[in-house]
């Protein structure tokens, strides 16, 4: 099979190793990039503000790899973690606009490229995008570019690698592609899907900043990013389609969708939140081309066709393998302080017989597509009502059919805390008039194990009491079944008893 992306052409690489900093590790683009890197011999560093979440990375344990604590807006973090680096790769953006965010990306960039200069880093590799380009900018379009401008203003050189949509399973903008193919067989859609755009496949987005490393001659360069293929937004839909199997989509154009309308749309039908969606949406009245052919002059840049890297996407998606996810990065915010105060607290224990390893194993698949062992019906129900809220709903899923890592989304809640085979603690995301944590405990007993299963629920004001009113004689049909149906799994025979036990005779 002829492998086109570029990490797998670049040699010079692997006798060259560097010592590299990552910054947006536990993101999506970050997340790929560091075994990457790995893979062709460098040392990495890894900026987190929280390195728990890159607890269950696979590299993460790698004699290459250090760990940095910290937040970039701290020079003392930066100098750490820079030092003794060659090449930093600046990979943060703010996805959800608030107020000041363009002057609080300002301010960090420009922090980041005066650490670079203190630490004499000869090179800073920046992630942008295509389209970012012209007097008609969106705000958030506008404040990338002033990032880049930013970074560059020591004089340590930048490399720019702008980026067209990225094909790849988890990534942000497939996701809406995915999901607005699946569910809308009929799509009343913004002037925007005729836009000519060249959308690239993350295994090339990932090959290009690898191979930068090794070239110096790229430092100083802006990197155009795309596939070999132009092609509309109605002809992507049609191509998504079709590599699911589904029929025509019908597509309307309409002149009346807003950026801020088209967001909610998307917020409605798909797993992205309003706040991502828009500066997405906003970016697609702009033609996303590749406008210079240094990217093919200076690397070997030979991207797979854009059908290829829908297949390799779905494949992904469909077998769970699901290497990172857009919504992987950003803060995990802290647990609310239970002390003082109403907390209502609903508490259930069972004991199983199963060993502690098999029960964790079980509590991990619950949400996502494996649902939540009971009372599914009235999960989708609720999921549904945070959606039309404004909330996450259920449509973000899980990055794995099975494991389980600290920081990452399971539906509307947040890993909080995980101690594998002991405990597991969720933090809710939804729409809530206070703040509500799911926790599970196991206790090692002489028969099996025991299962404490713990739901908190810290109101706000009245309206909180009134929710918690309302929602607690369902408790008996979520909570006691949700128990119930982990029972049942953990102590349910597998193969891993006695493999032939589920051979036919």
């Amino acid at each position: 099979m002829t492998q086109h992306s570029p990490d797998s052409q670049s040699p010079a690489a692997a006798r060259s190793p560097q010592t590299v900093l990552v910054t947006g590790a536990s993101g999506y683009v970050g997340g790929r990039l560091v075994p990457r890197l790995l893979d062709d011999g460098h040392r990495v560093h890894c900026l987190a503000r929280s390195p728990q979440k890159l607890g269950e990375r696979p590299w993460a344990g790698h004699r290459r790899v250090t760990v940095v604590e910290g937040d970039a807006a701290d020079p003392a973090v930066l100098d750490r973690a820079m030092h003794g680096c060659s090449a930093v790769f600046y990979l943060l953006h703010s996805m959800m606009a608030g107020p000041g965010y363009a002057a609080r990306d300002r301010t960090l960039a420009h922090a980041f490229a005066a650490a670079a200069e203190r630490s004499g880093v000869e090179r800073i590799l920046y992630l942008g995008g295509l389209g970012e380009t012209g007097p008609d900018l969106s705000e958030h379009l506008s404040s990338r570019r002033e990032v880049e401008g930013a970074l560059a203003s020591t004089g340590v050189p930048v490399t720019v690698l702008r980026a067209a949509m990225i094909i790849g399973s988890g990534s942000a903008s497939f996701e809406i592609l995915r999901y607005l193919v699946e569910r809308l067989p009929v799509m009343v859609t913004p002037r925007w899907v005729d836009t000519q755009c060249q959308p690239v496949a993350i295994e090339d987005v990932l090959g290009a900043l690898v191979a930068c490393v090794a070239r110096p001659e790229t430092a100083g360069a802006t990197l155009d990013l795309g596939g070999p293929d132009v092609l509309t937004y109605r002809d992507l839909m049609k191509l998504t389609a079709e590599a699911l199997g589904l029929p025509p989509r019908i597509v309307l154009p309409v002149p009346l969708l807003t950026p801020r309308l088209s967001s909610l749309w998307i917020h409605l039908v798909t797993p992205i939140g309003h706040q991502i969606a828009r500066p997405l949406a906003e970016g697609l009245r702009n033609p996303v081309i590749c406008r210079s052919d240094a990217t093919s002059r200076l690397l070997p840049w030979r991207p797979m066709p854009i059908e290829r890297a829908i297949e390799r996407a779905l494949d992904q998606t469909r077998q769970g393998s699901v290497e990172t996810r857009w919504s992987d990065a950003g803060p995990v915010p802290g647990d609310p302080d239970w002390a003082g105060g109403t907390t209502f607290v609903d508490r259930r224990t069972v004991d199983v017989a199963a060993s502690p390893a098999r029960l964790f194993r079980a509590i991990c698949r619950i949400g996502g597509g494996n649902g939540w062992y009971a009372a599914d019906a009235l999960w989708r129900i609720r999921g549904a009502i945070d959606r039309l809220a404004g909330g996450p709903g259920l449509r973000r899923g899980r990055r794995s059919t099975e494991d389980l890592a600290w920081g990452e989304a399971l539906d509307f809640w947040r890993v909080t805390a995980i101690e594998r085979d002991r405990s597991l603690d969720l933090r809710a995301e939804m729409k809530l008039p206070g703040e509500a944590l799911l926790s599970f405990e196991i206790e090692p007993t002489g028969e099996g194990s025991r299962l404490t299963q713990t739901a908190r629920f810290k109101p706000r004001g009245l309206l909180g009491l009134v929710y918690w009113a309302v929602v607690l004689p369902l408790h008996g049909v979520v909570f006691r079944g949700m128990l119930r149906g982990i029972q049942r799994e953990a102590e349910r025979p597998s193969e891993e008893d006695d493999p032939g036990a589920l051979e036919a005779p």
